[in-house]
């Protein structure tokens, strides 16, 4: 047998496999990682397949997947590319345009598509004026849709006749819903849909006019994939592409922190399954000490014998792995059957990946967390068939262990693509295992002197643990690890959606009011006051565009496709304020003195465009503002919080900057949707004001974050689904040696009652210590992940004391249910065993 070959070695293996899984004693390993893979395949196909399809819902803002826009046509091989891979495609141009009538002329945003527009999304209109709307397509050549303000503003009504340029059209339909109108803050004016057969006819494009043409495309994220790889290249300067998080700060917000958190749950759900491996390949090693001592003497040698249980951990583990990704897959099945009716109506498949990273999972945790068990069945010595006493030598446990934990480092940020969030769980977990796991070490040894004036009962729960302090405390640390995961899931859980929903408060603002003329701005603050209950405050504003950065072209400073780059290329809306608005926190500098000691005049910035800018205090900046030069020097950066429908600006100048220069005003406002013909009579009674509803945007936005906690609330299940399961995997790790301790008991004239409340006792105590390193764990890991994931500011929570009572109730009941064969085993059957 010095020679066995591996064909004969793996069939050893395989009826060894199968002849212990009837004994039972696999039966442990194998529910661990079936539902450690089940858990994480559940997870990572739920949370893919929601993001993707919050995504997809998100798309509806680009009425596409992927969006390329230009100031000028795109080039031909640009849209024959796209096309090459099979990716649906719709042209728009939109221009800003005089709309004339028999009553008057109006200027509106012209949107001239085809008939594949939109590629996502709906479009919807009505037959009149506040009538039902419909879902259908677009205008057919020679008609057009407009908004309901242009109806009102030349006092047209469907069926009446408009020019645009040199066209006649008959305006057809009023058009209630654009999906790409949420997104667009500088639409300001009504808009107009048009078919694209009729643009040239207009004769309004020419060249040198303001135009923005949008090529629109649909398709598999592989195929969008290739097609921006293939033409960003080739991009003009004047040209960029735009996906569902590019084009809405935010959209972009909202699902970047969804996935955060779904990421979060994910490997949370990776930690309780190397903790599962790792209870349970102790006890797999272990149990094989004798078997591996007589294959010894039966000629085996180290590395075969190794090489026996390798195999037939192998085997156990890609048994359990396909089954736990099946029975994983089948679960978000059922999940996303049971929650049709409150989930998009297209979700995508979500692929093999989820499955093959839950398979992974449970492998790299297997090998990894079973190697320093398993290299002691090589070490185990022959002369143990004689002497049961002899231990196999150890080994190197800390380089061992030390590369299961990088592999699993690994694997986890890996299914995140987040080093912090990484970083964070697994850095705060560590760090608390050390420290608190020392500390209970010192808090069981100080027990001893309590067992002398204890009862039987506690004297034999105590003991229990006493006999093996470490192995106590390494049980005690595992089930804080699990109850941490738990309470971390659901603080974050309620705290993240809190956040998320204080952004977006039920009369959070629906509508910006533009172009408030400085004669109308009281007049109009005082009649907006009366139909809104918390309107925001009138900013002044002033078109300019930054020009020199310390007298140097800022076209030189940034670089391409970033925020700096991109605000550059418009002119900004710029304002000037005497105090900080609401929502806006100083980080770098401080906001104006009663006397400017500077000869130029300051500036606040935003913080993000200060550094793609590369400014900071003391810059010297150049604006052209109505063809005029004005200099001014930063004397601030800011935070902004860009989510709260406020007006917000990148640049806030110090008061009497601009004053002298011509203005108009702006802010928002919150006006219930059965208010609609009091907006009307707003828009008559000012018509030089710009009314932009961003209802729709609210609206989806409202949308995604009921995605998001729905998802919250099914991840959190199957968590404590897997946490429950790693704790029974853990009791059983424990069983054998309580089933000798209960027999020996039990045969020595101690009483059922006895033993239960000896391992109430020593259960509680256990779940009680576990609870407080889990709420000791808790804070320092949420404080982590508020500081460096999440961007949230982190305060105590009080409620993580109840913990330990949790601990103390769940850990107990579970222990109790969990080893109560050790009460039912016959004593002397244990004992002739024995």
């Amino acid at each position: 047998m010095n020679h066995l070959p591996f064909t004969r070695l793996l069939s050893l293996a395989s009826r060894q496999l199968l002849r212990d899984a009837r004994a039972g004693e696999l039966r442990v390993l194998f529910f661990a990682l079936l539902i450690a893979v089940a858990a994480s395949t559940a997870i990572g196909y739920f949370s893919t397949r929601l993001n993707d399809g919050m995504l997809l819902r998100a798309t509806e803002f680009l009425a596409a997947d992927l969006r390329l826009t230009g100031s000028s046509p795109s080039a031909p091989e640009q849209i024959s590319n796209g096309k090459q891979l099979g990716l649906e495609h719709a042209q728009l141009v939109e221009f800003s345009s005089v709309v004339a009538s028999d009553a008057g002329i109006q200027l509106a945003s012209v949107k001239a598509a085809d008939s594949a527009y939109p590629l996502r999304g709906q479009l919807k209109s009505a037959a009149a004026l506040y009538d039902t709307e419909q879902v259908g397509p677009g205008p057919q050549p020679g008609e057009a849709w407009a908004e309901a303000r242009l109806f009102v503003a030349l006092n047209l009504k469907p069926g009446d006749s408009i020019e645009v340029g040199a066209k006649t059209l008959r305006l057809s339909r009023v058009l209630t819903f654009l999906p790409d109108e949420a997104g667009d803050f500088y639409s300001l004016t009504p808009h107009l849909l048009m078919h694209l057969d009729d643009l040239d006819a207009t004769g309004v494009v020419q060249p040198g006019s303001r135009v923005r043409y949008q090529e629109l495309w649909r398709g598999d994220s592989e195929a969008l994939t290739q097609y921006r790889q293939s033409i960003t290249p080739t991009l003009a300067p004047n040209q960029r592409l735009e996906d569902a998080k590019d084009g809405n700060r935010q959209v972009g917000n909202a699902l970047g922190r969804a996935e955060r958190y779904l990421n979060l749950a994910s490997l949370a759900a990776v930690l309780l399954a190397g903790v599962a491996v790792a209870l349970s390949a102790a006890r797999f090693a272990a149990k094989r000490f004798d078997a591996s001592a007589l294959l010894r003497c039966l000629g085996l040698s180290r590395k075969q014998a190794l090489g026996l249980f390798s195999l037939q951990l192998a085997l156990l583990g890609i048994t359990a792995s396909l089954a736990g990704a099946l029975l994983g897959w089948l679960a978000q099945l059922t999940l996303f059957s049971l929650l049709q009716d409150l989930l998009p109506a297209q979700i995508p498949p979500g692929g093999l990946w989820p499955a093959l990273a839950g398979m992974a999972t449970g492998l790299v945790a297997l090998a990894g967390f079973a190697l320093p068990p398993l290299a002691a069945l090589g070490r185990v010595p022959p002369l143990r068939v004689l002497r049961r006493d002899l231990l196999p030598v150890p080994v190197s446990s800390w380089l061992v262990y030390g590369a299961a934990l990088l592999a699993l480092g690994l694997i986890m940020w890996r299914l995140s693509l987040d080093l912090q969030l990484t970083l964070a769980l697994l850095g705060g977990g560590l760090v608390t295992a050390l420290l608190l796991g020392g500390l209970l070490l010192l808090g069981l040894q100080s027990l001893r002197r309590l067992l002398a004036g204890a009862s039987l009962p506690w004297r034999l729960g105590l003991g229990q643990l006493l006999r093996h302090p470490l192995a106590a405390a390494g049980q005690s640390l595992a089930f804080g690890l699990i109850i941490l995961a738990m309470a971390l899931i659901a603080l974050l859980r309620g705290e993240l959606l809190d956040t998320w929903q204080d952004q977006l408060p039920e009369q959070a603002p629906n509508h910006f009011a533009l172009n408030i003329l400085p004669a109308e701005k009281e007049a109009f603050s005082t009649r907006l006051s009366q139909l809104s209950p918390h309107p925001a405050p009138l900013f002044p504003v002033v078109p300019g565009r930054l020009v020199m950065i310390n007298g140097e072209p800022v076209r030189q400073i940034v670089s391409k496709e970033s925020q700096g780059e991109r605000a550059i290329r418009r002119d900004l809306s710029l304002t000037w304020a005497a105090d900080l608005p609401a929502d806006n926190t100083l980080i770098a500098g401080s906001w104006w003195d009663e006397v400017n000691t500077s000869e130029l005049p300051g500036v606040s910035v935003e913080s993000e465009l200060a550094q793609s800018l590369q400014l900071k205090l003391g810059d010297r900046l150049s604006f052209s503002v109505g063809g005029l030069n004005r200099d001014a020097v930063v004397n601030s950066l800011r935070e902004v919080d860009w989510n709260n429908f406020q007006p917000n600006f990148y640049m806030i100048f110090q008061p009497g900057t601009l004053q002298d220069l011509p203005v108009t005003y702006l802010t928002s406002f919150y006006l219930p949707p059965q208010y609609e013909k009091q907006l009307v009579e707003l828009s008559r009674a000012f018509p030089a004001v710009t009314l932009l509803q961003v209802e729709a945007l609210l609206a989806q936005l409202r949308s995604i974050l009921a995605q998001v906690t729905l998802a919250i609330e099914f991840v959190l299940l199957f968590v404590l689904a897997a946490g429950l399961a790693v704790l029974f995997a853990g009791l059983q790790s424990t069983l054998d040696e309580r089933i000798r301790q209960g027999a020996l008991l039990r045969a020595l004239g101690a009483e059922r009652k006895l033993l239960i409340t000896a391992r109430r006792a020593e259960f509680g105590l256990l779940g009680a210590s576990s609870g407080l390193l889990a709420a000791v764990g808790c804070e320092l890991i949420s404080f982590l992940l508020y500081r460096f994931a999440f961007d949230l500011n982190w305060q105590p929570h009080p409620w993580l004391l109840l913990l330990p009572l949790i601990g103390a109730l769940l850990v107990g009941g579970a222990g109790v249910l969990g080893t109560r064969r050790a009460l039912n085993v016959s004593p002397l059957t244990v004992l002739r065993e024995g």
